[in-house]
């Protein structure tokens, strides 16, 4: 393989650093052992630098971005997380051997969303393939410090950390909703069983058909009606097709689905509007983020 990637590689201090470019995870070792002192016979391993995860597969390696940090760590040494002296990291410059474009690093081992920034600075779009973590991550990162990086204006910034929130929440909905679907089938099943010994061939198709079949006096399917009578919140739970089916039927005519009274069934109604709001918002936002994909170098950080 010809092509050479760019990366960084540290001892298991951080006391020392070395810019290398190298085609593989082979060389990577054999050009950081060099770098170190280390015997080309002696085995060493490689971690990520920022949370020791083992980097031991070409393919891996070649996944990472560019510039990614390694650990060389060489006999019984091991990975541990940034120590920090003084509320900083002074005494980690005062020896390291550093490339002039290395001069970030000390802010990087110390920030962990940096390198993700600087993902979505070239392609906002790679966003897409984080996993929650790094999402996460980038939601918890200090709105100020995550816009200078980005060269976005902070409200930008505030608008897309918002946005990222509101993508891990809703995953979460979608995972509490599978589970609360698992368990109406468990349950079902059950039931059934108990009742009689029907025929186990095809049984749980028709477990699954009751779920999802449409309740003919009202027009939800059963699932729905479940979800809004038996649920907390069930307005979270539910599809924005739902809830909008809910919403345009009126309190008098969901007051004889639900068997419920006038005020209850009101307030019901009411969450489902205001969830309904919300997720509008949710799209307008990013939208206006799409909108602003096109990077502006006359911009400037507020």
């Amino acid at each position: 393989m010809t092509d050479r990637k760019p990366c960084k590689v540290c001892n298991y201090t951080r006391q020392k650093s070395y810019g290398l470019a190298v085609p593989s995870l082979d060389e990577l070792k054999v050009k950081g052992c060099e770098f170190f002192g280390f015997s080309p016979s002696e085995p060493v391993t490689v971690v990520l630098e920022d949370d020791g995860t083992i980097v031991e597969d070409q393919g891996y390696f070649l996944c990472l971005p560019l510039n990614t940090k390694f650990m060389l760590l060489h006999e019984k040494e091991t990975w541990s997380p940034v120590k920090r002296m003084d509320g900083g990291t002074a005494w980690m410059a005062r020896e390291s051997v550093l490339l002039e474009t290395d001069t970030i690093d000390a802010s990087s081992s110390a920030a962990p969303w940096w390198d993700l920034a600087q993902q979505l600075r070239q392609d906002l779009t790679s966003i897409i393939l984080m996993s929650e973590a790094d999402l996460q991550t980038l939601v918890d990162a200090p709105c100020p410090e995550l816009a200078s990086a980005l060269s976005f204006k902070e409200k930008r910034t505030a608008d897309l950390q918002q946005t990222l929130q509101r993508v891990l929440d809703r995953r979460e909905e979608e995972r509490q909703s599978k589970e609360l679907l698992q368990l109406y089938l468990q349950k079902v099943e059950k039931e059934d069983g108990q009742q009689g010994e029907p025929s186990q061939e095809g049984a749980g198709d028709v477990d699954v058909t009751d779920v999802m079949e449409v309740d003919s006096a009202s027009g939800f399917i059963y699932r729905t009606l479940m979800v809004l009578k038996g649920k907390t919140s069930p307005e979270t739970r539910l599809s924005t097709e739902d809830l909008q089916m809910v919403v345009s039927r009126g309190v008098d005519s969901m007051v004889p689905v639900l068997g419920w009274d006038r005020t209850r069934t009101s307030t019901l109604l009411q969450a489902c509007e205001a969830e309904l709001t919300k997720r509008l918002q949710q799209v307008q936002a990013v939208q206006s983020i799409r909108s602003n994909t096109q990077p502006d170098s006359s911009q400037q950080v507020d």
